[in-house]
C-alpha cells in the first residue's frame, strides 16, 4: 500500500529493467541511484551501480541456461542475488521490484531479504506482477504514485494506450489476419504467454499458443508443426537480435522446419525480445508497431525493420 501523504522519494533503486523505463518516462530518471544487472535503457541508466547479479552463469545456449535456472529453482534457490551491502549504501528510499516472474528478474522475496537487517528508517519497496496490457498500465500508476508524480502516470498511460488504439484500429480494418506463433525460448520451447496474445491481435495477427494473462507455456516441437502459422515471430525472453540469430539453429534443425508454411513463404521473423517484448513497460507499444509491419508490411512502416526486427 502506498501512503499518499509519504514524503516524495529522492533515491530510488530499480531492479527491473521495465520499471527503470518507465521511472525514466515519468520524468523522475534523475532520482535512482542504482538499478539491477539487465537494466540498459534509456542509455544513461548504465553509469548507475549494479545491485543484483544472476546465481548462474549467463552464457550458453537456451538449453543450458535453462537447466542452469532449472537446477536452482528445484533447490529452492534464488535465481537472482541482490548485492546488499551496496543497496544499503546507497541508502534508497524507494526500491521498485516485481513479485511475477522468479526466473526473470529479483523477486520481492529476495529484496526483502536483503533489507531485512537493516537499521532505521527502512526504504518503502513498491512491487509489481502485470501480465496484461491493462495490468501494465496500471503498473505505471503505481510506480508514478510511489515516486510521488500520479498525474504523470495517468497521462503516460493514456499516451500509450493512445499508440496502441490507432495501430488496433488500422489493423483491425485490414481483411486479413495471419496465424501467428510466438516463441519466447527455444529449448524447451516456450510460446509467448502473458501480453503477447493481446500484442498479438493488436497487429492484426490470430494468436495460436498461449493465453492474455497466464505465464507463456511450454509447447512440443509438434504441436507448433501440427499448427503451421502463417507467421513465425522468435523473441526469446532476454535475448537481442544478434543473439537470436545464433540459436536459430534450435529451431531450424528440427525435423520438418523446412515444411513449414511460415518458412516457405519467407515469413519467419526475429525480433529483439530483450528490448521490447519481454518488458512490461513503454515499449510495449512498439513491441505492438514491431509486430504490424511483420504480419502487414503493405499497410505498416514504422522503422523498426533492421533495427528491432529481422526476416530469417
Amino acid at each position: 500500500m502506498i501512503d499518499p501523504g509519504a514524503r516524495e522519494p529522492e533515491r530510488i533503486v530499480s531492479l527491473l529493467p521495465s520499471l527503470t523505463e518507465i521511472v525514466c518516462a515519468l520524468g523522475v530518471g534523475d532520482r535512482l541511484v542504482g538499478r539491477s544487472h539487465e537494466c540498459d535503457y534509456p542509455a544513461p541508466v548504465a553509469a548507475l551501480p549494479v545491485c543484483t547479479e544472476p546465481a548462474f552463469e549467463p552464457e550458453g545456449t537456451s538449453g543450458q541456461i535453462e537447466d542452469r535456472v532449472r537446477s536452482l529453482v528445484e533447490r529452492g534457490l534464488s535465481v537472482y542475488r541482490v548485492d546488499a551491502e551496496r543497496l544499503a549504501a546507497l541508502r534508497p528510499d524507494l526500491i521498485l521490484t516485481q513479485d511475477h516472474c522468479a526466473v526473470c528478474a529479483a523477486s520481492l522475496a529476495d529484496v526483502e531479504r536483503a533489507v531485512a537487517s537493516w537499521l532505521g528508517s527502512a526504504p518503502q519497496i513498491v512491487s509489481v506482477a502485470p501480465a496484461t496490457l491493462t495490468a501494465v498500465w496500471e503498473s505505471i500508476a503505481t510506480i508514478a504514485a510511489a515516486c510521488g508524480v500520479p498525474n504523470r502516470g495517468h497521462g503516460l498511460a493514456a499516451q500509450l494506450t493512445d499508440r496502441l488504439t490507432s495501430v488496433g484500429e488500422r489493423a483491425g480494418g485490414l481483411p486479413a489476419k495471419p496465424r501467428v506463433a510466438t516463441i519466447e525460448w527455444l529449448e524447451p520451447l516456450m510460446a509467448g504467454g502473458n501480453w503477447m496474445p493481446e500484442l498479438v491481435a493488436l497487429a492484426g495477427g490470430k494468436n495460436l499458443f498461449g493465453t492474455a494473462g497466464a505465464h507463456s507455456p511450454w509447447t512440443k516441437w509438434e504441436e507448433l508443426a501440427r499448427s503451421d502459422p502463417d507467421v513465425l515471430v522468435v523473441v526469446p525472453c532476454g535475448f537481442g537480435l544478434a543473439q537470436t540469430r545464433r540459436e536459430l539453429s534450435q529451431l531450424t534443425e528440427r525435423p520438418g522446419w523446412r515444411e513449414l508454411r511460415a518458412v516457405r513463404t519467407g515469413r519467419v521473423a526475429l525480433a529483439d525480445g530483450n528490448a521490447f517484448f519481454n518488458r512490461s513497460g513503454p515499449r510495449l507499444v512498439e513491441s505492438v508497431e514491431i509486430l504490424a509491419e511483420i504480419f502487414h508490411p503493405e499497410a505498416f512502416e514504422f522503422g523498426h525493420l533492421g533495427r528491432a526486427w529481422e526476416l530469417a
